[in-house]
């Protein structure tokens, strides 16, 4: 191919793809000559497991009886808005309530500023008394010591080195977040250490127990009812509602681009408001409300009719919170998924984006939408995270002071 020519081509793709599509490609192809990927892999190299042990050292008696604990949770640093820290930290806050002491040890290859994530938690979580450290620094000081990814179980044992008590609270299958590479065999190895396993829900459960045939201890699935809610009687609903994350692919960000775009093509007189991050490639008019406090989040969800609620590693949080509200969940049916939602207002969907299209066509074509939501939210009045937490903190102390 002459010169010319191969410049006509690239000036053809270059029209063809615009301003953001050439944006794009030059950020690709720094991305990769730098290798900017690395920075998403928050653990260093010297911080991995090489193997798995068989035990790690414990106390060699028990704490007296009714001296109050000191409990280590190691995370990765926290963000306004964090669903998973959010999960955590109420524990944190039953933990204290009852007496004991928290330490949040935070791991970050890039390095830590402390006292700015300090102030992040006091701000975002502001029931949270937990002293803020850095776990590299060590991990020490405390009766047990949770993991809260598999990341931070990594960190554990190469860390946490003195006796101690070891736990794992586990909210997602997280093997299923990456290919079938390095990264889900360094995940999946976390599930064979000698802590003590806690699975949210009896969807996760299962599934470990599938992966790896070794039990766990189960707590159940939280919704806060009283921030969930339905709205005023004399409110109108309409449209649809998606949680948007493009980058988690847990989330089958594609899969319901696709399901929208079909949904639109049979029903454009509905309004489909977008929150969370900012949608790439859909192609369809949308609402984009961004990121959205707990307030405004149940308002939109009382004011529309369904919504996506995808996850494939553990049924997600959103589901419950969409029914307080009135709002018809539809949710990607996998397997043992129904063991955590058995609830019969859910809208289960083959995770195609025919069918997950078909489902959200059929909410918004529903006789009496008013009735319906009414029911749906009626359907889990009183639940809250109570149940979850004192399951918790049963075990840990347990597990501490023996059965």
């Amino acid at each position: 191919m002459s010169r010319g020519a191969a410049l006509l081509g690239k000036t053809r793709r270059a029209f063809a793809v615009g301003s953001s599509g050439i944006a794009q490609r030059i950020a690709q192809r720094a991305y990769e000559r730098t290798g900017a990927a690395d920075l998403s892999f928050n653990l260093d190299l010297d911080d991995l497991l090489v193997d798995v042990p068989i035990d790690l050292p414990v106390p060699s008696a028990r704490p007296e009886p009714g001296r109050p604990l000191r409990i280590g949770w190691v995370t990765t640093p926290p963000a306004a808005g964090s669903g998973g820290h959010t999960t955590v930290f109420r524990i944190i806050e039953s933990l204290e309530a009852a007496g004991h002491q928290c330490v949040l040890f935070l791991y970050d290859k890039h390095d830590l500023d402390v006292a700015r994530l300090r102030a992040v938690v006091r701000e975002n979580w502001p029931l949270v008394h937990a002293d803020v450290r850095d776990a590299r620094a060590g991990i020490a000081g405390v009766d047990a010591v949770v993991a809260t990814s598999w990341e931070t179980a990594h960190v554990i044992v190469k860390y946490a080195t003195a006796p101690l008590r070891r736990l794992y609270f586990i909210q997602d299958y997280e093997p299923f977040f990456y290919g079938h590479g390095a990264e889900y065999a360094l995940a999946a190895m976390t599930y064979r250490l000698p802590f003590r396993r806690i699975a949210l829900g009896e969807t996760l459960h299962g599934m470990l127990r599938e992966q790896t045939g070794l039990p766990s201890d189960v707590v159940p699935f939280g919704c806060d009812a009283a921030v969930y809610h339905l709205p005023p009687a004399d409110t109108v609903r309409s449209g649809i509602v998606f949680y948007s994350r493009p980058d988690t692919p847990r989330r089958g960000y594609q899969l319901a681009c696709i399901a929208l775009t079909l949904f639109h093509q049979r029903h454009p007189e509905q309004e489909i408001h977008v929150y969370g991050a900012a949608p790439r490639g859909l192609r369809i008019p949308v609402t984009f409300h961004g990121r959205l406090p707990t307030s405004a989040l149940n308002d939109l969800y009382g004011r529309t009719i369904a919504g996506l609620a995808m996850s494939f590693t553990n049924v997600t949080l959103v589901a419950e919170e969409m029914l307080a509200a009135g709002n018809i969940p539809i949710v990607n049916d996998f397997p043992l998924a129904r063991r955590t939602l058995p609830n019969p207002h859910v809208s289960w969907a083959e995770p195609t984006a025919a069918a997950l299209a078909e489902a959200l066509s059929a909410a918004v074509a529903a006789d009496d939408p008013d009735g319906r939501a009414a029911e749906a939210a009626a359907s889990v009045i009183g639940r809250s995270w109570k149940p979850t937490q004192d399951a918790v903190v049963r075990i840990i102390v347990e597990e501490v002071m023996g059965a």
